[in-house]
């Protein structure tokens, strides 16, 4: 072993650079991420409370749009809080061990996200296009066990990217060009064979989001020619205002997401990856809620009813 590598084994830590390049206007983003931070917390706690309170709510759709809101709480937790302490403070250390908590906890919610959507799609391709089977398909018991089968394959495959980059060695520069340990700013800080991650990575990519996402695109498919051939418009209307909320958020969170993480190598820039990042990490948890709120009508008439019941 080299002298680079017995140094690098010895740092217990990273540096993220964040913004520093606009460090004349971090106050301005700090205020900013802190707005978005907060607002996305209050809208999804929100949101799962209204479920959670509302009975004729509890359905295998809004159970999964609560997995949702937990996942995005999570991941934007684990990113945004250590953002504003660098943008306030200009403390940009980061253990090593916060560093690979950050890219477990980022792949696990990103994965399971994208599962968690394909299972939302399948319920509403079983509700509009074969509804008479709905309740035998979409009961308690299958919607708990693909609930599990998303968290279980998003936490293995969040595991076995954190055992991978904790076994790597690092060269004497632990600067990481983002504002969190986003999976290739870290690659590039290695002096190891990264080849087999990065391989992982394109492959991950195809199996876990390009496939998740057609899959939703052929059931949507499904979904507006059934739609498209029922008679009545008050059921039109319906199976309308439950598919366009989710079909809304999928476009919102895998379109970002997909063109980040299978961006090519040629083509990397860490500016545009930074706005690119903060898209998904902030701004689309933050846009969720209300997409799920202002394009449903049962979820707008829940949260109605409790300001209501407040007031009174």
């Amino acid at each position: 072993m080299n002298e680079n590598v017995q140094n690098s084994s010895m740092h217990t830590e990273f540096h993220l650079l964040a913004f520093s390049r606009y460090d004349n206007v971090r106050l301005l983003i700090c205020i900013c991420i802190l707005f978005m931070y907060f607002l996305c917390i209050l809208e999804n706690v929100l949101v799962t409370i209204i479920v959670y309170l509302t009975s004729h709510l509890h359905t295998p759709m809004y159970f999964f749009l609560c997995n949702l809101t937990v996942l995005d709480v999570i991941y934007v937790s684990a990113v945004l809080p250590k953002l504003i302490v660098i943008t306030i403070t200009g403390n940009t250390s980061i253990s090593r061990a916060g560093c690979f908590t950050q890219v477990f906890l980022y792949v696990f919610c990103i994965g399971t996200e994208f599962f968690l959507l394909v299972c939302m799609a399948y319920d509403r391709y079983v509700a509009i296009c074969i509804p008479l089977h709905y309740m035998h398909i979409m009961n308690h018991k299958s919607t708990l066990i693909l609930a599990a089968f998303c968290c279980n394959l998003g936490g293995f495959n969040a595991m076995m990217y954190a055992l991978l980059i904790s076994k790597l060695s690092f060269s004497s520069s632990h600067e990481i060009n983002h504002f969190f340990c986003h999976m290739k700013s870290i690659l590039q800080l290695s002096c190891s064979d990264t080849s087999t991650i990065r391989i992982l990575i394109t492959v991950d990519g195809i199996v876990l989001g390009f496939l998740p996402f057609t899959f939703i695109l052929i059931s949507y498919i499904y979904i507006i020619s059934t739609i498209l051939k029922l008679h009545s418009d008050l059921r039109r209307r319906k199976a309308y205002s439950s598919c366009s909320s989710h079909l809304t958020v999928v476009l919102l969170f895998c379109l970002t997401s997909l063109s980040l993480n299978m961006k090519s190598e040629t083509k990397f820039s860490q500016e545009q990856d930074k706005i690119l990042s903060m898209l998904y990490i902030a701004v689309t948890p933050t846009l969720n809620p209300l997409v799920y709120s202002l394009r449903n009508k049962d979820v707008l008439e829940a949260m109605k009813k409790r300001i209501s019941a407040i007031k009174i």
